[in-house]
């Protein structure tokens, strides 16, 4: 496969995730809550590794592709181009997700924001920042481990999709109110880029403890996993 199909299929898988989970939470929050808002994410990602997992595996995200750079499963010059393309395609999804959400009347980006992630006074119920650094880590790790799991050679095939849409789910249950949850650096980068302020600032944060979190579950999946 090309390596330019393949970001070509990572930004639009990006791009879709953040449209849709971040769109969520600007466009229907009230409606769905933090339950509906899980899901959607989680959907997105189910929906997209069908669609593109095919062509490039369905990244959408950076601290999964540095988690199979340090798990020898990508090469460093391809997960440097899959994470410009997921960087590009989340902001190009916020920018889309601006330009609805702009159309409500009353509507304000600097008051109603545009789903970014935040800690202490930015958290959706003001946890502090070692609690949003603990969730981040601890989170992408367990999504991760679902994520080397359910695509090992040993998993049934057929079945990732579901487990790792579910996995996203069940970490936003948790999660949401603490940091609004990303577990992945591009999702955060985003809505982040339109918002500014605090936004950016605080986007340092939702780097580290993603990649921290995939890094460390590549180490532990490289001890654990069995081949036939």
């Amino acid at each position: 496969m090309e390596s330019s199909k393949k970001y070509t299929a990572e930004f639009l898988g990006t791009l879709v995730l953040v449209l849709i989970g971040c769109g969520s939470a600007v466009i229907a929050g009230t409606q769905i809550t933090f339950l509906g808002i899980s899901f959607a994410f989680g959907l997105a990602v189910l929906v997209m590794v069908y669609a593109i997992g095919s062509i490039s595996g369905c990244h959408i995200n950076p601290a999964i592709t540095v988690a199979m750079l340090v798990a020898g499963k990508i090469s460093a010059k391809e997960s440097a181009g899959y994470i410009i393309a997921q960087c590009l395609g989340a902001i190009a999804g916020a920018g889309i997700l601006l330009m609805i959400a702009k159309g409500f009347p009353g509507y304000s980006v600097e008051v109603n924001g545009l789903g970014q992630n935040g800690f202490g006074d930015y958290s959706p119920m003001k946890y502090s920042l070692e609690s949003g650094l603990i969730s981040e880590i601890v989170m992408t790790f367990i999504f991760l481990m679902v994520i080397f799991g359910s695509t090992s050679e040993n998993a049934p095939k057929g079945f990732a999709g579901i487990a790792i849409g579910l996995a996203l789910v069940m970490i936003h249950l948790v999660s949401i109110p603490i940091t609004g949850t990303s577990v992945n650096p591009a999702r955060s980068l985003g809505p982040a880029v339109f918002v500014g302020g605090n936004a950016l600032s605080q986007l340092w944060m939702f780097c580290i403890g993603p990649f921290i979190g995939g890094i460390l579950a590549a180490l532990v999946w490289k001890t654990l996993s069995v081949k036939k």
